[in-house]
């Protein structure tokens, strides 16, 4: 049986190294990366030269300003960070294909029968390590059997359980207390234990196939990712190294401090499985033309459209995907870009559906001094399923009725009153599964359904216009009055049909159904308007005639 073996990679500085490369700032000077938690400003990521004036992660602005005021800062920005990581698991992949972010500053790679083409794990380390030192990373390794270890073994090994602060460190205690410190036996305030090494070097890195749990022993409670809370308990218990932890009673752990203590030493010592999950790469559907000389003209960007399409909508079709959102990207000859966007009602991959909605909002882009790079992005797209037309007269007629000329033809009319005036306005109604008139109709976006079907029959029409209940002016009886007032005027009946008993919904509690039933009446007035009149019975409100809508 073949072990697996992981290999973690942490890259402590990563926030502030990927901006100093960018920037040309020297490691040795103080810099940092501050990030904003609970209100409260905090450094995130330092360079090496920070850290030697005694700067440390977690730390306050202000305190660290105090303490080195001509730091340099900028602010965390948390989306270049992770495409930073993307990029560091993309180059990962060459020394495995399993490779897996953990977010925000640490990779995982399942090393299993790859490692023998690099030399052996230590080779592939020293590899790592030059890599990284090319691009001015700092990494910390570890190789392991299982991810949990090889987590712990990346972060803390050679350091010792010395080097984790504890509310027993010596020059944490107060004063008061630091004589009978001494009394005290050194590894019991957090100190080295007999016999303990923090040897350096490829080999302290990795630990032996079969032998995870010899490797981490001396490793402190940190290394097994368990919560700060449940670390600071455990050590004022005097337990602080995994040894400690490892000979202890397992229900009584679970029982105290809750199964996710005892999983996590499970899984660094392999007990319980943890399967290394790469991120699927991701299909990307754009394609760029390079311009030999600025343009600016529309005529001529309608002809760079026309080389792009085509080759976009092929990649598209071959992938069984059609575009919802497409972007044309523009960029200027003065390192500038500009974009437009546009949405399809339904998914498409044909180039004729999508020129139109991009030459509509060709006017939007200003070229300035010219654009001499263009690039089309489907950067939403969905599943397109291809349409077989089978042999039979009468099953081709079918399909052409359900799919024929009439619903592109909608859908291309809704994508272009989108580009103008934004899909999300553009609604439809379908049936609702309520009696209650407001609620006998749901609002859609077009762009994001399909069509309703029949309505359900209603036992009376209902009318075309509704608005919330109005204050009718007539007698408090349930007898259709011969006469009323509305909106200030008098109206006078011709002919009524009715009534049609509502009643509310008793199981929901709906405010404007507090008035108990009614009964609805479509009315003819002298003035020629059809209204619709209802007369509430009372419930948790008084009784009363009122005007709920118009029909057409």
């Amino acid at each position: 049986m073949i072990n697996r073996r992981i290999l973690s990679l942490w890259f402590p500085r990563m926030g502030a190294e990927r901006l100093m490369r960018r920037i040309g700032f020297e490691p040795d000077l103080p810099f940092a990366v501050i990030a904003e938690e609970a209100n409260t400003q905090t450094l995130s990521a330092l360079s090496p030269g920070a850290e030697a004036l005694g700067l440390h992660v977690g730390l306050g602005l202000r305190d660290a300003l105090a303490r080195c005021p001509n730091l340099v800062t900028r602010t965390r920005n948390d989306r270049a960070e992770m495409a930073f990581l993307a990029v560091l698991r993309r180059w990962a992949g060459k020394f495995s294909p399993w490779v897996a972010e953990e977010p925000p500053d640490a990779l995982v790679v399942d090393l299993t029968g790859c490692a023998h083409l690099f030399g052996g794990e230590a080779a592939l380390m020293e590899q790592v390590a030059a890599d990284c030192a090319e691009h001015g990373l700092t990494v910390r390794m570890g190789i392991a059997d299982t991810v949990g270890a090889a987590w712990g073994i990346a972060r803390y090994a050679g350091l010792g359980a010395a080097a984790v602060r504890n509310g027993d460190a010596i020059d944490q205690e107060a004063p008061a207390t630091r004589s009978r410190a001494a009394k005290r036996r050194h590894w019991e305030r957090g100190g080295a234990r007999p016999g303990d090494t923090a040897p350096e070097g490829p080999a302290a890195r990795i630990a032996p196939p079969g032998r995870t749990r010899a490797a981490i022993a001396a490793l402190p409670l940190p290394a097994l990712r368990l919560d700060p809370q449940i670390v600071a308990e455990l050590t004022r218990l005097g337990l602080r190294r995994i040894d400690d932890l490892a000979d202890q009673p397992r229900a009584a752990l679970a029982r105290r401090y809750g199964r996710q203590l005892v999983l996590r030493l499970d899984q660094a010592i392999g007990a319980v499985p943890e399967p290394v999950s790469p991120v699927a790469a991701k299909v990307r559907f754009s394609v760029r033309l390079t311009l030999p000389d600025p343009i600016g003209l529309e005529a001529d960007m309608l002809a760079a459209l026309d080389r792009l399409l085509p080759p976009l909508c092929d990649r598209l079709a071959k992938k069984g995907q059609g575009a919802r959102r497409v972007r044309m990207e523009c960029y200027r000859a003065d390192h500038s870009m500009v974009s437009i966007d546009v949405g399809l009602a339904r998914p498409a991959h044909d180039p004729d559906r999508l020129r139109p909605l991009l030459a509509m909002k060709l006017e939007e882009i200003d070229a300035g001094y010219g654009i001499d790079i263009i690039r089309l992005v489907a950067h939403v797209t969905e599943p397109v399923q291809a349409q077989q037309l089978r042999g039979q007269a009468a099953v081709t007629e079918a399909a052409l009725a359900r799919t024929g000329p009439a619903a592109p033809t909608l859908d291309d009319l809704v994508g272009r009153l989108g580009a103008r005036i934004g899909l999300d306005r553009i609604i439809r109604h379908h049936p609702g599964d309520s009696h209650i008139p407001e609620k006998g109709f749901v609002t859609l976006a077009v762009a994001w359904s399909e069509p309703a079907g029949e309505w359900p029959p209603s036992p009376t029409p209902r009318p075309a216009f509704l608005w919330p209940p109005e204050l009718v002016d007539a007698p408090l009886h349930p007898r259709l009055p011969p006469v009323f007032r509305w909106r200030g005027r008098r109206l006078g009946l011709v002919e009524a049909t009715g009534p049609e008993r509502i009643a509310p919904e008793w199981w929901l509690d709906d405010p404007n159904w507090r008035s108990g039933v009614r009964d609805y009446w479509r009315v003819i007035c002298e003035s020629g308007d059809c209204l619709w009149l209802f007369y509430a019975h009372g419930g948790a409100m008084s009784p009363g005639w009122f005007c709920h809508g118009s029909f057409a």
